[in-house]
């Protein structure tokens, strides 16, 4: 026998638990009652599974067509016929009898087999908050013969559309067109389109899935920054720094010729002059790398419209950075988010899901700056009871030389800025103001 044989294990945990160490152990009522448990539910796994495979394969295709109403019939009909036979009731033996009939009768309702062709289409799988998501579902009837009136339902998040199909005949298609309400940010799942089987009482009731689920997105709404940025961002030639550097776009001086410098960067008119071989000396420039720090601990903001503004606003700079071929890294408490594409980026804001947290902004600056060393400009989104002291330690752990910003969210508030040292502030009352705030950053 295979020493993986659960048999094996059995006997194995068996010795462990009455000899440790070559000697007889004494095992304390708590930890045999322990040891004792643990030890069944090894003995019993196999048998619990297969029993459970045979319970989902077999008996929960049959029970799961009973409704919750037509077990509450069932369970009375055979309490009447009980108390009917204890007692010598009559009625409560006829009012049996009668539930038993219901639920016979019930069970041709849903006998038979239906044959759909289902094309669940969503116009868009992504929209914004307040787009409109138009879908549409088509029926048609596969079969050779007509097919009785019946009905769909489709569930959208946690409701659930019901679509009437008429009778169809054959090769017939039958087309509806639904609408998804997008007033929150959220992934709602829609479908699978299921047709359903029910008697008048709904005791019984069958149901075939003819789709796979699908996701929408719905992304948080976003306000275009038309650039506002660029007085703070550097592309082309970067952010100057103090390093120098034998090669780059920004010329800083003259210095002379060391062995192994590079000929083709020889000051051949200032050689000339000096008797003297001068090559170019320059900055070193870096491309403009952004780093956005959103905090989604709850406790921060006043409301949860200033938690949506929050990631609104991240979500515009962020996309707004990606427009431009500018590099880019967005962390929240729960980890990064995917940038490569607007559609990765937005589609991990709209999965954010705020809750209180022990883990503060300035936490997460200081996460941010160890996962994002060579940002040059750092943004904080954060919420209105975000306190100055707490701004001021998160601007602590940016590295010297990097432009760092806060957005401080305040639903009503007017559009400012402030700065507290080396970082600028800027308290955003309304999305629509995002580009406002902007410029005066870059003032």
């Amino acid at each position: 026998m295979s020493s993986s044989t659960p048999l094996t294990r059995l006997a194995e945990r068996l010795r462990q638990l009455l000899h440790r160490n070559g000697k007889p152990t004494r095992l304390h009522p708590p930890a045999f009652w322990a040891e004792a448990t643990s030890t069944a539910g090894l003995a019993l796994a196999p048998a619990w599974r297969k029993v459970r495979d045979l319970w989902l394969r077999y008996a929960w295709p049959v029970l799961s067509v009973v409704s919750i109403l037509g077990w509450s019939v069932l369970a009375a009909a055979i309490l009447l016929w009980s108390t009917g036979q204890a007692f010598g009731w009559q009625e409560a033996k006829a009012a049996a009898i009668a539930a038993f009939v219901f639920f016979v009768i019930a069970v041709g309702f849903i006998l038979g087999r239906s044959s759909y062709g289902v094309v669940l289409d969503l116009a868009r799988t992504r929209v914004a908050v307040g787009d409109s998501a138009v879908g549409s579902i088509a029926v048609s009837n596969t079969s050779a013969r007509p097919l009785l009136p019946a009905a769909l339902e489709l569930p959208v998040g946690a409701a659930t559309a019901v679509f009437h199909l008429p009778r169809m005949k054959p090769q017939q298609v039958h087309e509806d067109l639904f609408t998804i309400p997008t007033a929150r940010r959220a992934v709602i799942v829609v479908g699978p389109v299921r047709s359903v089987r029910a008697d008048p009482l709904h005791l019984l009731r069958r149901q075939v899935l003819w789709t796979e689920p699908e996701d929408l997105f719905v992304h948080p709404r976003t306000v275009a920054l038309a650039g506002s940025a660029a007085g703070f961002i550097r592309d082309l030639e970067g952010m100057p720094t103090t390093d120098l550097s034998s090669a780059d776009v920004s010329f800083h001086a003259l210095r002379d010729y060391v062995p192994g410098d590079d000929r083709r960067h020889i000051h051949w008119k200032t050689t000339a002059r000096t008797n003297k071989l001068m090559v170019r000396q320059f900055e070193e420039t870096r491309r403009a790398h952004l780093a956005i720090s959103l905090s989604i601990n709850t406790e921060e903001y006043a409301s949860e419209h200033e938690f949506e503004m929050a990631i609104s606003a991240a979500a515009s700079i962020g996309r707004q950075a990606i427009r431009e071929q500018r590099e880019l890294d967005v962390l929240t408490q729960k980890g990064p988010l995917r940038c490569e594409t607007g559609r990765n980026m937005l589609d991990d804001m709209t999965r954010i899901v705020g809750a209180p947290m022990r883990r503060t902004a300035v936490d997460l600056a200081r996460s941010l700056a160890d996962t994002v060393p060579n940002a040059s400009v750092v943004f904080f989104v954060v919420g209105s009871n975000v306190t100055p002291t707490q701004l001021r330690s998160a601007s602590a752990s940016v590295a010297p030389g990097v432009r760092s910003l806060a957005v401080r969210l305040q639903a009503g508030a007017a559009p400012s800025r402030a700065n507290i040292a080396d970082l600028t502030v800027l308290t955003l009352g309304d999305l629509a103001d995002l580009a406002i705030v902007l410029r005066k950053a870059a003032a």
